[in-house]
């Protein structure tokens, strides 16, 4: 005979039980990280300090390392973070300026950018590339038994090259062989933080329609009992379906500079419906941060926001979702809990609550607007075509849905050979490149300078269109105003220190300032007696040459050449006395 046992369990025990279950998918929605503290050291001899962190925002990216402070000068001590082998080195007008990347044994890479001189005999094989290459800009790949390193060893000097605004070390930690990027805040470096993140504002969407359709409900948060609260306590939507965003930024201990969090997780009822973790990101994946901002908000000048649940057009990569989406979904008129819990690399955390009910539904503001507009969805391969023009969106260019509006007039610049078209708006960002085509209104004879240009406010991008038949392509990364110009103006070349027939003996440096009415050069080359010369072009400003064992006493004749976007060259000879 079958012995059944019938166990009954009371709502607090159940209430219990269902606790410990969300308890343990709340530990399981981001695990925590087993990365190696202790094996690197502080890379900067200064006092320690950082001037930003990972994750921080960025205008088209998350910032990827740690912005070291370097007691507000140049030339402090950079040292290797650990044993290893210099692997590459690169040089660029903007970005890294002077960089240097180790690999080390565990299967990580470091990186320390902005740089000045490096030691000795890395600035030696450097200079010796850079003439064989016949190029000052550089990414060399340097065979790792060439320059070994020892942990606490010197490799530079701290500098302000490239795209810095002031003196400091970029640091970053990254997967060698997947060259993701790893927050350098989980390896224990010794910078003190027990202040959780700061809590500014509380964004609720629509998400019945495009993020990029509305202006979220913006609600200021202040702190009462150790946590967040909105300045409505209950809030009523008239949506059935809603996400959230925040406003928020973090700080270390005895620091007053605002940095970027963590992550953040968001609780429905008590359940992780959704959340972001800024842990390792790639450089492929970086300008994904503008579908995990609102995007239009801060570009009309509004804050920053991050949503907690991600565009329907961005991938998973820093979100995790639960079940959903990370949309919440209103299906009664009863009151529900929400929890948002912030935290820093150091698990230190701050907590927002508050409740929301759906309120009446107001089914008018979905209808279609009646005006001229096609709907973009991101997932596909999205076309605008018309007489004269032709946009092409791929599918992975939008992160949300767009009600895609165009217009065109007659361009007032007497060089234009089109429409001016204008093409949705710049305050919607694209996430690659997409393609324009435009047709000319009339094409001037025997003229092959011709240029597409795009303007929105006072940002203006050009680039050198292809031909095919009677259209004109180019690719852009952002909406704005397009029109084809021909640009006939070649370069200014301005020289600073040096004169035909000039004597240079007590000079030590020769700077040529080049200019374009379109604001784009191509290509720069000078040559000291038939042969190339390095002109440093830091940060894309000035061409410097600083004078060395390359230009020895005696007569030279030193030619600069100079190209714009459009093709158009200009060349300047210089006879000068050493």
């Amino acid at each position: 005979m079958l012995n059944i046992r019938i166990i009954t369990l009371h709502k607090p025990f159940l209430f219990f039980c269902f606790q410990i279950f969300f308890s343990s998918l709340s530990a399981q929605l981001f695990p925590p990280k087993n990365y190696p503290k202790g094996y690197f050291i502080y890379p900067v001899q200064a006092k320690i300090g950082l001037a930003a962190n990972f994750g921080e925002l960025r205008p088209n990216h998350f910032h990827m390392g740690l912005d070291c402070r370097t007691d507000q000068k140049e030339n402090a001590g950079i040292i290797a973070a650990a044993d290893g082998y210099i692997a590459q080195v690169k040089i660029e007008p903007g970005g890294f300026g002077r960089a240097i990347y180790i690999n080390h044994p565990n299967g990580l890479t470091t990186l320390y950018a902005h740089l000045n001189n490096f030691f000795p005999a890395l600035e030696k094989y450097v200079k010796e590339q850079q003439y064989k290459l016949e190029s000052w800009q550089v990414f060399l790949n340097i065979p790792p038994n060439l320059f070994p390193v020892k942990q606490g060893e010197f490799i530079a000097f701290s500098g302000n090259t490239g795209g810095s605004q002031g003196p400091h070390l970029h640091f970053e930690i990254r997967n060698t062989k997947t060259d993701k990027v790893i927050n350098p805040s989980l390896f224990g470096f010794p910078v003190p933080d027990n202040v959780p993140p700061t809590l500014i504002r509380l964004a609720m969407y629509d998400r019945c329609i495009s993020t990029y359709s509305q202006i979220p409900k913006l609600y200021p948060l202040k702190k009462l009992h150790n946590q967040y609260v909105p300045s409505t306590s209950t809030i009523i939507t008239n949506t059935d379906r809603v996400s959230f965003g925040i406003s928020a930024f973090d700080r270390y201990t005895g620091s007053a500079n605002p940095n970027g969090i963590y992550e953040a997780t968001i609780y429905f009822d008590g359940m992780p419906m959704a959340g972001f973790q800024l842990d390792n990101i790639s450089y492929n994946e970086t300008r994904y941060m503008n579908a995990h901002i609102d995007y239009k908000l801060k570009t009309g000048g509004g804050p920053y926001v991050q949503h907690l649940s991600r565009l329907p057009g961005s991938p998973e990569g820093v979100y995790k979702d639960v079940e959903t989406d990370g949309i919440i979904y209103l299906e009664d008129d009863s009151v529900h809990q929400i929890k948002i819990e912030v935290k820093d690399a150091y698990d230190n955390i701050s907590i927002l609550q508050f409740t929301i009910r759906r309120g009446q539904i107001n089914e008018n503001k979905y209808k279609k607007d009646s005006s001229e507009t096609r709907k973009f969805s991101p997932g596909f391969v999205n076309v605008f075509d018309r007489e004269d023009i032709q946009v092409i969106l791929g599918e992975n260019d939008l992160y949300d849905s767009i009600n895609f509006f165009y217009t065109k007039k007659t361009s007032t610049i007497s060089k234009s050979i089109s429409a001016l078209h204008t093409v949705h708006t710049a305050v919607v960002p694209v996430h690659s490149h997409f393609t324009i085509r435009l047709k000319p209104v009339a094409l001037p004879v025997g003229s092959d300078k011709i240029i597409m240009q795009r303007t929105w406010g006072s940002k203006m991008d050009v680039v050198k269109p292809e031909t095919d038949r009677e259209w004109y392509s180019g690719k852009f990364r952002e909406f704005g105003n397009f029109q084809l110009l021909v640009d006939s103006l070649p370069p200014v070349i301005s020289p600073i220190g040096i004169r035909d027939n000039a004597s240079l003996s007590r000079a030590s440096q020769i700077i040529f300032i080049i200019t374009d009415n379109m604001k784009k050069i191509k290509y720069f080359r000078a040559e000291l007696d038939g042969k190339w010369l390095r002109f440093t072009n830091d940060k894309g400003r000035s061409f410097i040459y600083r004078f060395d064992e390359k230009c020895p006493a005696g007569n030279h004749e030193l030619k600069v050449s100079v190209e714009d976007e459009a093709g158009n060259q200009t060349t300047k000879m210089y006879r000068f006395t050493r």
